[in-house]
């Protein structure tokens, strides 16, 4: 088992392992290894956890379903998932701009947890300011913002699933921070 799981950490490094190695990782082991970084990745987009634990269910239902497509020469087992959850979430935002809706558990959650009324005015004005100042972005930066923040990735692999450049990835994100640090400290000074 530790062996198979040490082939999720090198394999990016070792594109050459062969199939019948591969065959022996499981599709539990993959949810092992990738529930979190998926869900954070989702999360961070969507801003809703109910959300985003329904969209990281049908992330791992298409590869449950899709996994005897995967090639592992191609690309690399992390890159074919990411590129899953990136569709995935494509589509969910596709069809809520049919169905814009609001899910009662999402406000009942978000009530739960303030400890009282100046928590939640507190975090709302945040949740707020992070919401404007991610509006500055566009949708690839906003999307590269969440797959290396979210996601936890590496430029070499969000620019796989994005289909760009190492560099450029690296460029973008770069862009995207100092617009969202300028439009951060614009908030800040229209408060003061």
């Amino acid at each position: 088992m530790h062996q198979q799981r040490a082939w999720f950490r090198t394999e990016a490094a070792n594109p050459e392992m062969t199939c019948k190695q591969q065959s022996k990782t499981s599709i539990s082991e993959v949810f092992e290894a990738y529930y979190e970084r998926i869900f954070n990745y989702v999360s961070y987009r969507t801003g809703n956890r109910y959300t985003a634990e329904d969209i990281t269910s049908q992330v791992f239902e298409k590869i449950v379903a899709k996994y005897h497509t995967f090639q592992p020469g191609r690309r690399p087992l992390e890159v074919w998932i990411f590129t899953i959850a990136k569709n995935t979430l494509t589509d969910h935002f596709r069809a809520s701009q049919r169905h814009n809706t609001c899910s009662l558990e999402a406000i009942e959650e978000k009530d739960s947890k303030q400890s009282g009324p100046e928590a939640a005015v507190i975090n709302k004005e945040s949740e707020l300011s992070l919401i404007q100042a991610l509006s500055v972005l566009t949708d690839k930066e906003r999307q590269m913002v969440a797959l290396r923040f979210g996601a936890g990735l590496k430029n070499v692999e969000i620019a796989k699933i994005m289909n760009s450049s190492e560099s450029n990835v690296g460029v973008i994100l770069f862009r995207s921070m100092k617009k969202l640090k300028k439009e951060l400290e614009r908030e800040d000074y229209n408060e003061a």
